[in-house]
């Protein structure tokens, strides 16, 4: 199977956050600007507290010399893994999925908190959060997990 898929963003982020960084999310507040054709169509996520946001993560370069097994963040106290167990950016799709709290909804952006996503980067989607869907419970992660993700939000 080696099809092409075509997606076109629905909008944008913009954030204060210009730079890739990989931690400190959690306080961001930043807005995805929806593309007019798709004004209106959050009318009533303003029943919903969270939403997911999928974004084109257009600056991630994936090598797969250099990021098909890494360490995640480059961290030598991180065990050597491949993409795929991973959250990294640079992955053969870079696609970002992040859940986050939402602010203020307008007819045409969705203010929101804690999205990972650096100012520019296209949204592919927006979707409610759905606990019933959207959420594990008693998830098991490896101990690493814990302390890489420690300041990230």
């Amino acid at each position: 199977m080696n099809e092409t898929i075509n997606l076109k963003p629905i909008g944008h982020v913009v954030s204060p956050v210009e730079e890739m960084v990989d931690e400190k999310w959690g306080g961001v507040v930043s807005k995805v600007l929806l593309l007019p054709e798709y004004a209106g169509g959050l009318d009533g996520l303003d029943g919903f507290s969270h939403a997911i946001v999928v974004t084109y993560l257009n600056k991630a370069k994936y090598e797969p010399a250099r990021h098909l097994k890494r360490r995640p963040r480059g961290l030598e106290s991180m065990p050597l893994l491949g993409i795929f167990s991973q959250r990294a950016k640079d992955r053969p799709n870079p696609i970002g999925i992040t859940a986050v709290r939402i602010i203020r909804i307008g007819t045409d952006h969705l203010e929101v908190q804690g999205l990972d996503a650096i100012n520019g980067t296209p949204v592919l989607d927006i979707k409610p959060y759905y606990p019933l869907c959207d959420r594990v419970e008693n998830p098991r992660t490896p101990e690493w997990v814990a302390q890489l993700m420690k300041d990230y939000f």
